[in-house]
């Protein structure tokens, strides 16, 4: 599947990975995530999720964030109210993780006026057909791991798909990688798929939506190993 025409190449040139960590709920743990190297961090807004926080708190959390580091609120399916409330907190990116369309996304960026990453579920080969069309409404595209039928949230569950389905990509194409990655397999992960991102939530827990920080230091310090033994 040759994507060349999805590359959105930074000024600089390839840019070095960027590690989002997801599903931060206090000051302490985002303090700390910070601290460890994480690039980007992640709040969710999901209320079947263990890490779900009010808009409140989020902005709360955003506030403590430095500049350096993006921060990422994380909505499913949100409707027009969601989405002007979430914007007016000025993230950095509003995540979008539900089932919206390409029709959708596109409304949601122009509505909020914040860059978008919208995450495709992936299972089979067929799962990547859409990947240009929601490439050229979203600023960046997040890989994760299909959802089992019937299960209650669309990620954070920890499951790992078939990562051979992503070498068929263009090498240049840059995209985010999430589904199952944890401390012990992030630096396959590098090595084989060659993301531009990476995402984790659930995989750097020691109970769900309890960040274990000694497995968040673990994750991004083999993923920048990786990084540097691959160039």
């Amino acid at each position: 599947m040759s994507i060349n025409s999805l590359n959105r190449p930074e000024p600089e040139g390839r840019a070095a990975l960027k590690i989002k960590i997801c599903g931060i709920r206090d000051e302490e743990t985002l303090g700390q995530t910070i601290r460890a190297g994480a690039d980007m961090v992640g709040f969710m807004h999901f209320t079947k999720s263990p890490r779900h926080l009010e808009p409140e708190r989020i902005a709360q959390m955003i506030a403590r964030a430095d500049k350096k580091t993006k921060t990422v609120v994380v909505l499913v399916n949100p409707g027009d109210g969601l989405v002007k409330t979430i914007s007016a907190l000025k993230p950095d990116f509003i995540q979008l993780h539900g089932n919206e369309t390409v029709a959708r996304v596109q409304a949601v960026r122009k509505l909020s006026g914040t860059k978008i990453i919208k995450v495709l579920p992936v299972a089979t080969a067929e799962d990547l057909s859409d990947i240009k069309a929601f490439n050229d409404v979203a600023d960046r595209i997040l890989l994760d791991a299909k959802p089992p039928k019937g299960a209650s949230r669309p990620g954070g569950l920890g499951e790992v798909f078939d990562w051979n389905l992503l070498l068929e990509l263009d090498p240049a194409f840059e995209f985010m990688l999430s589904g199952g990655l944890s401390p012990h397999n992030v630096a396959e992960a590098v090595r084989r798929v060659g993301p531009w991102g990476i995402d984790i939530s659930s995989g750097v827990e020691s109970a769900p939506g309890v960040k274990d920080m000694t497995l968040v230091g673990a994750f991004i310090n083999n993923a920048r190993a990786a990084e540097k033994a691959k160039n």
